[in-house]
């Protein structure tokens, strides 16, 4: 059996101007790096203004394991079953983060027949937009320690610095660090850590900002401390943002690839679901609306983490809705939510199915009854998955009257998602009644407390004292009308990774809140969460290789 990177590799390529043409953009409208990926122009979307969107499906999931269920195949082989339909279609991604592709995870651009290529560059650098947020993110970093080391002229107290230093991998040793040892020329001494650069909320901006204007405007607000006075300091305090910008310029330009199939991908930002907001950009989103007629947009994690942030924050800031919402579940997934342990997930078990199931349930009452979209349970088949759990599967979703396909993306491509194409379709002509579960200007708490209770179903929110004096300062500096960025596990749709299978009788706790204005987010912090990872005993770079003839082998 071939891996999927030898068979992205042995894949035929469409010259990336093809794949433009056949979506309507023209060759003057890309910006080409090399013969197989270009950047769009943002003028497509002044050309296309007044044209009307496309459907949009939003793929989410039950709660994962370590291994993630396949939403990424799962969207890529829906997009080119669309086109087996003879229906225009895109698949709107996110760029994979080098941190997770060297981690536990490996790559981040599908598998076996439904992948999007060129594989390798996408894993690695692709366009370089990673690190353009780094460069950026840490030109703010640098600029804030100048300023304190040449005087300090805005009186910001160094024990207050909210903003990080970021880098694009697993490094646990940087989570906690001190700057500035051995003596005065090397700058202040103090506390500081790193955060991977998907966490960074340059990467949010530039998944949010509609234009350059946006993106500059959204740089200036974030909030990098405090004076020693108590007032904010704002990253235009600094007179930052210009450069930042300018950094950033050609990252804000989404990037257009292909799948296997030779259908149009777009990928462009990385954000985390459990961390940040966990979608692709805005501006991704709005060019497959407009030139396609349906786009397929993955949202990270399960429905309780991507696809909440994605509905209550990107589809308003974007003025969008979903058409319907394809939850990705499987087997194996549903065996290790009803406790079976890793060994044992491929032997047959129908007991831990039922109870497993007991999760996709929780994420079809998600989708259906807070947001008012109708939902399509997408089942990833793996050769180990036997006749009797499909059977009884099967018996479980139809009680819960949810349309479902079997899906075999991974071994058939577009071919085997050809089912879910036409349920998804189907749902179509169902109405929607999609709302967001709370309005922006609506208490802090109040909107966390919505987030915590319909979503993960828990019974209240605890907050420490460091939190409730963060709020307080929240509402007190003028940023009180921000979204709800909640970071939590994304193992449990509890605050607790071990809470497996559909929790009851729990608080989410809330240790820590931060403010990221720039993003206008407030991101609370749920139990024992972190925004930087660390590599596993065993990583995934220890497969990753280059042959002495230049070929990258071990990309999954």
């Amino acid at each position: 059996m071939l891996t999927d990177i030898e068979i992205a590799q042995r894949a035929k390529l469409l010259p990336i101007r093809e794949i433009g043409e056949k979506i309507g953009i023209k060759e003057e409208e890309l910006i080409f790096y090399g013969k197989y990926k270009a950047k769009i122009s943002l003028s497509v979307l002044d050309r296309l203004k007044d044209k009307p969107n496309a459907k949009m499906v939003l793929v989410t999931a039950m709660t994962p394991t370590p291994y993630g269920e396949g939403k990424t195949t799962i969207s890529i082989g829906l997009t080119q079953a669309f086109w087996k339909l003879n229906k225009k279609s895109i698949v709107a991604l996110r760029e994979p983060s080098l941190g997770p592709v060297f981690g536990i995870k490996g790559g981040a651009t599908g598998g076996g027949y439904s992948q999007v290529v060129p594989m390798e560059d996408i894993n690695l650098h692709f366009t370089g937009d990673f690190h353009a947020v780094n460069s950026a993110h840490n030109l703010l970093s640098a600029m804030i320690d100048a300023h304190v080391h040449h005087g300090n002229s805005l009186n910001i107290d160094t024990r207050e610095i909210l903003w990080p230093r970021a880098i694009d991998m697993n490094d646990r040793s940087l989570r906690k660090i001190i700057v500035g040892l051995g003596g005065k020329t090397n700058g202040p001494t103090r506390e500081d850590g790193f955060v991977i650069t998907p966490a960074s909320e340059v990467m949010a901006i530039l998944g949010l900002s509609k234009d350059y204007k946006d993106l500059k405007e959204r740089l200036g607000n974030i909030l990098i401390g405090f004076k020693r006075t108590g007032e904010p300091v704002f990253a235009r305090d600094l007179k930052a943002e210009g450069a930042m910008a300018a950094i950033l310029r050609d990252a804000l330009l989404p990037n257009l690839v292909q799948t296997l199939e030779n259908t149009p991908a777009i990928i462009h930002t990385g954000p985390f679901g459990n961390i940040a907001h966990g979608t692709c950009s805005l501006l991704s989103i709005l060019l497959s609306l407009k030139l396609s007629e349906i786009a397929v947009v993955e949202a990270g994690f399960g429905s309780d983490l991507g696809a909440e942030k994605f509905l209550n924050i990107v589809c308003q800031l974007g003025n969008f809705s979903p058409d319907a919402v394809v939850i990705v579940a499987s087997m194996r997934g549903m065996k290790h939510h009803g406790g079976v342990g890793k060994k044992d997930l491929t032997n047959e078990n129908i007991e831990a199915v039922i109870k497993g199931f007991e999760n996709v349930k929780a994420h079809i009452e998600n989708i259906r009854d807070n947001f008012g979209i109708p939902p399509i349970v997408a089942v990833n088949v793996f050769p180990y998955d036997t006749e009797n759990e499909k059977k009884k599967l099967k018996e479980l979703l139809e009680n819960e009257n949810v349309r479902y396909a079997f899906c075999e993306a991974w071994a058939k491509g577009g071919e085997g998602t050809i089912e879910l194409a036409e349920k998804v379709i189907s749902a179509f002509n169902e109405p929607k009644n999609y709302k967001p579960l709370y309005k922006i200007d609506m208490p802090l708490k109040e909107k966390i407390e919505i987030i915590a209770k319909k979503v993960y179903g828990a019974d209240g929110v605890d907050y420490s004292a460091d939190a409730n004096k963060m709020l307080k300062k929240i509402e007190e500096i003028g940023l009180k009308n921000s979204f709800i960025c909640m970071a939590k596990t994304q193992a449990s749709i509890s605050d607790n990774p071990k809470l497996l299978g559909r929790p009851k009788g729990f608080k989410i706790k809330i240790d820590e809140v931060r403010i990221k204005s720039g993003a206008n987010f407030v991101v609370p912090l749920c139990g024992e969460i972190m925004e930087m990872p660390g590599l596993p005993k065993e990583p995934a770079a220890l497969r990753v290789d280059l042959t002495d003839d230049g070929i990258i082998k071990g990309l999954f």
